[in-house]
């Protein structure tokens, strides 16, 4: 049901930069959404493509988009603070205009956030990969989403569940714009992977946060290889990628959180680690042998699960890394 933008419990902020192709699906989940008293921001970053059309076309047919233009390219960051700024609900959200929100997405966070009172609610997420045609599917929900998600929790904390830490996404999550002013949460700009900083900050300040198992978002894995996780290979991506996961550890450590500092280097070593030292054996660039060596031994020396340490010194001698 639509309900007029002044009513809304939750702003959802839509940067899209050329993403025309995608953009009226992403738009279209949140048409179809159980619960209708949001709005949306729809920040256009200077697209050279039919995207501001898609935006500008959407907010004529529903008084809850609403768009904003960057004249010129600013990055995601920037344009998730230029929709951070607009913001007037009690509750804010965020939905990359490539991805996909399930029709329950904000039922279930805005709706137990109504329930606990907590400052942020996240949820399970699952890639939209692409077959040889270009089609896209979802995909399982990944063990590591699952052990963040699920079971269900209410009002708890990242001591209490350290696990969490390894959702790191900002499409996953629905906030209180109170919290993000209490703990001056902003996107870093310029940056890549500018989720992982900012969602360690969350779960550091957090008096208490909610976890629902629900599926809330699809994560577009692009058929032409564009999006920004797919672009590992190159080193300057590798250093943002690494700077990223070091800049959220860090976020834990500096604020005590040990658990969640084991949780975080133990999801790496298990998960990110393994790709990247694959890559860095046959690495035309020694520069990229370097940068995984050293991020390697940051996280050695911080310590974890013998299991997980094991399998990353293995891997590092392979590839002739220490």
């Amino acid at each position: 049901m639509s309900l007029p933008s002044d009513r809304a419990a939750v702003t959802i902020i839509v940067p899209g930069y050329d993403v025309a192709a995608f953009a009226q699906e992403a738009l279209e989940s949140l048409r179809t959404q159980t619960r209708g008293d949001w709005t949306a921001i729809l920040v256009d970053d200077a697209s050279t493509d039919e995207t501001g059309r898609i935006f500008a076309d959407a907010a004529a047919a529903d008084p809850r988009f609403r768009v904003v233009r960057h004249e010129e390219r600013r990055g995601l960051a920037a344009a998730r603070n230029t929709g951070l700024d607009l913001v007037e609900t009690p509750l804010v959200g965020f939905l990359d205009a490539d991805d996909l929100f399930t029709p329950t997405a904000l039922e279930r966070l805005v709706g137990i956030l109504d329930e606990t009172g907590s400052d942020f609610a996240l949820g399970a997420y699952v890639r939209l990969r692409p077959d040889a045609a270009g089609a896209y599917a979802a995909g399982a929900v990944q063990p590591w989403v699952a052990a963040a998600t699920d079971p269900e929790r209410r009002a708890t904390t990242i001591d209490r569940h350290p696990e969490a830490s390894g959702n790191i996404v900002a499409w996953s999550k629905v906030s209180r714009v109170e919290f993000w002013r209490r703990a001056s949460l902003r996107f870093p700009v310029g940056r890549l992977y500018e989720d992982q900083v900012v969602a360690q900050r969350m779960y550091a300040a957090a008096r208490a946060f909610d976890v629902v198992p629900d599926v809330v978002a699809h994560w577009r894995e692009r058929h032409d290889g564009t999006s920004i996780t797919q672009g590992a290979h190159a080193v300057d991506v590798l250093n943002e990628y690494l700077d990223g996961m070091s800049g959220g550890i860090a976020e834990l450590d500096r604020a005590g959180h040990s658990a969640a500092v084991r949780a975080r280097v133990n999801l790496i070593l298990a998960m990110d680690l393994p790709p990247l030292v694959r890559i860095a054996q046959r690495h035309p660039d020694d520069a990229y042998r370097r940068a995984v060596g050293a991020f390697t031994r940051d996280l050695w020396s911080r310590g974890g699960a013998s299991a997980a340490l094991d399998e990353a010194a293995h891997l590092a001698a392979a590839a002739q890394l220490w």
